[in-house]
């Protein structure tokens, strides 16, 4: 199947205040950014015209970069504006946006100190990040060899770029094994993450989820937390030992790109779809279509 490249589209992107056509939305070879992973990025969805959990986004792009040690020179509530404009301009209801942060070319090396922050914002019609069958059958994940790092040596509570090569790597690596994702440990050897969504198990009828400190605490995280909640689930935030996989009743993942989609096989571990992620799946997607 082919991809229309990213580069070669039509329509408008927001940029640095403005909309430029989707082609000349360009930055220069040396931009800091490229070189030295000084930027921030945020996916976010939209649905029937409204975008999910706009607010939780656009501020936790401000403290991404804040963490970075860089300012967004644009506020929370012009940076919602541009976004709902930009899916306006892009004539989409449903779809997917990526507001990204970086800072640009004025300085090459480690300190930048003078480089201008810049700020983008596209959309484009994205459907299910992992495809319909996944949702029914469930994703098939390999163990990476990459470990999430410690909080002490990255910015790990900031949803930064240069963090996720070794999701890239790790996601590559498994699909050249012919598994959809990756289930990364941290550096503790503890269950952490998929390259691109957090992790739930079931177990003895509780929902039980890795503790979030060395990774990103999600946006879709949170939302299904509160979604079994409500659901008189107990949920239980804590670390997961790699040899309790097998000892789950059901799994699934969540990430605003993933939304809420099942895991069959970890490894050699097989798991069914069961009733719990079938109504967390159910509810999520009710949710969404609420007005905001």
């Amino acid at each position: 199947m082919s991809i229309l490249p990213f580069d070669d589209r039509d329509g408008f992107i927001w940029f640095d205040g403005k909309f430029v056509p989707w082609r000349d939305a360009k930055v220069h070879v040396l931009t800091h950014g490229l070189h030295y992973g000084s930027c921030v990025f945020e996916g976010v969805r939209a649905y029937a015209g409204n975008i999910f959990k706009l607010r939780e986004h656009t501020v936790r792009l401000h403290k991404s970069a804040e963490l970075l040690g860089f300012s967004i020179p644009y506020s929370v509530e012009e940076l919602e504006k541009a976004q709902i404009e930009t899916l306006a301009k892009q004539n989409i209801t449903n779809g997917y946006l990526r507001p990204v942060a970086w800072r640009g070319s004025e300085m090459m090396a480690i300190s930048a100190q003078a480089t201008k922050i810049h700020v983008a914002i596209a959309a484009w019609e994205w459907p299910s990040y992992f495809g319909n069958e996944a949702k029914e059958k469930g994703l098939k994940l390999q163990i990476a060899k990459w470990a999430r790092p410690a909080p002490n040596t990255a910015p790990t509570a900031s949803k930064a770029a240069g963090l996720y090569m070794i999701c890239t790597m790790s996601k590559h690596a498994a699909e050249a094994e012919g598994f959809n994702d990756a289930l990364m440990l941290d550096y503790r050897g503890y269950v952490a993450e998929a390259t691109g969504a957090n992790l739930f198990f079931m177990y003895n009828g509780e929902v039980h989820t890795p503790t979030p400190d060395c990774f990103l605490n999600g946006i879709t995280r949170l939302t299904v937390i509160d979604l079994a909640k409500k659901r008189g689930l107990k949920v239980v935030e804590r670390h997961i030992k790699p040899e309790e996989l097998a000892k789950a009743e059901e799994c699934f993942l969540t990430g605003s790109a993933a939304e809420v989609t099942p895991i069959g096989q970890i490894g050699e571990q097989k798991y069914p779809v069961g009733p719990i992620t079938k109504q967390l799946m159910a509810d999520y997607s009710a949710l969404v279509l609420q007005p905001s």
